[in-house]
């Protein structure tokens, strides 16, 4: 059974941080294999944060450059995406996906 389990949300002020993780479990990870965060403001739809194929082939939507940071560790079959100086504006539900697969999400809040 596939299994992406995000955690590490959380409550923080702005100008804080969080790493988020996924854990992927049930199906082939490897290097070539894409993998993607999106995120799911209250209200709106669902965006594409970010995404990795092998070690540096990166993507990230404007408004989080120079600011998130996606990596892999696939020898722990794990993605993560570092976030920094965040912003009220990155409050959102933050959700892993795989091709086809998808975790339930993590909550991210950010207010002071």
């Amino acid at each position: 059974q596939v299994q992406l389990v995000e955690s590490g949300g959380g409550q923080v002020r702005p100008g804080g941080s969080l790493r988020l993780a996924c854990a992927v479990s049930g199906r082939i990870f490897t290097f070539a294999t894409m993998v993607k965060w999106h995120r799911q403001a209250p209200g709106k739809q669902r965006e594409l944060v970010a995404r990795l194929i092998g070690e540096s082939g990166t993507y990230y939507i404007e408004s989080v450059k120079g600011r998130f940071t996606i990596s892999r560790d696939d020898a722990e079959k794990t993605v993560y995406l570092q976030m920094n100086s965040l912003k009220p504006e990155d409050t959102a539900v933050y959700y892993c996906n795989i091709g086809d697969d998808w975790g339930k999400g993590t909550l991210v809040t950010v207010s002071s």
